[in-house]
């Protein structure tokens, strides 16, 4: 249990302060966005769930660009959103290292290292 506190604990840390890091890629993604929905005559609530969609690269298909603009926008949201989580991921990475380091038992990492060696 201490490991599982002891990583929330550093993922909150390192996600805070990675928090302009990633607000800049969820402002961007919003606006980019908002400028697809512009060209394609959205309402700005699907405007906003279609963003999303497309940034997590699920893209059910239920709203879809047509125009030129509007698709070449939703690569880049793709693009910026695979970055987004990328991040977010390499968070969680660095908060279960982190976490490990300090709740490891030094023999058992003795260990492991020695089998995979072999």
């Amino acid at each position: 249990m201490d490991f599982a506190i002891s990583f929330l604990q550093l993922f909150w840390l390192i996600l805070e302060i990675a928090s302009p890091i990633i607000l800049l890629l969820i402002s961007t993604i919003v606006a980019l966005g908002q400028i697809a929905g512009h060209f394609e005559k959205w309402r700005p609530t699907e405007t906003l769930y279609w963003s999303f969609i497309t940034a997590t690269t699920v893209g059910y298909g239920d709203i879809r660009p047509v125009g030129r603009i509007a698709r070449a926008l939703a690569v880049v949201i793709a693009l910026i959103g695979l970055i987004l989580f990328g991040v977010i991921a390499s968070i969680a990475v660095t908060a279960t290292t982190e976490a490990a380091r300090l709740h490891a038992d030094i023999g058992q990492i003795q260990e492991l290292n020695e089998i995979i060696k072999e």
